[in-house]
């Protein structure tokens, strides 16, 4: 009777063990998809060229037109509405926070060097970019743990060809 009662326990250990394993590889899965949607947002913002600046032979961003299409491409990849809430389809339950979004324009000597000390971030800029860092975070599908957060950043550069 107690072998019995002994695999149903280990039973139940390996089923929760099993069931955290799976969270784990979900809330990566959520990562990347969270990293690929960022990388996203920051390159359809780099490529909002102000056409009277371009005119001017200037590379300059439009940074009007790069903070919506960053929006855009945001609500698009993760599901989320114009608040950045998300939808009733998506994997996430918290609102997603843009934290910094930054447009480096040509005002800037390149090669130029971002830096965020206070989300340790650094890159150098060959030309003008985006940088963008949202907050993001996984709900947890089993409440044995706590949900995760990420801090999640991305950058993109102006493409002239």
């Amino acid at each position: 009777m107690y072998k019995m009662v002994l695999i149903m326990l280990m039973m139940a250990v390996w089923m929760a063990m099993h069931a955290l394993q799976t969270d784990e590889e979900i809330a990566m899965t959520a990562l990347y998809q969270g990293k690929h949607a960022v990388n996203r947002a920051a390159h359809a913002a780099a490529q909002q060229v102000d056409r009277v600046a371009l005119a001017d032979g200037r590379l300059h961003i439009d940074e009007a037109a790069a903070y919506r299409n960053a929006g855009r491409y945001l609500q698009t990849n993760l599901q989320l509405n114009g608040d950045g809430e998300p939808l009733p389809e998506s994997m996430l339950r918290d609102r997603v926070e843009v934290l910094v979004f930054e447009v480096i324009n040509d005002d800037h000597v390149f090669p130029y060097t971002y830096r965020n000390s206070y989300y340790g971030y650094t890159v150098t800029l060959k030309r003008p970019g985006v940088v963008l860092i949202v907050r993001m975070i996984y709900p947890r599908i089993f409440n044995i743990i706590e949900p995760i957060e990420w801090t999640i950043k991305g950058t993109a550069e102006l493409v002239a060809r």
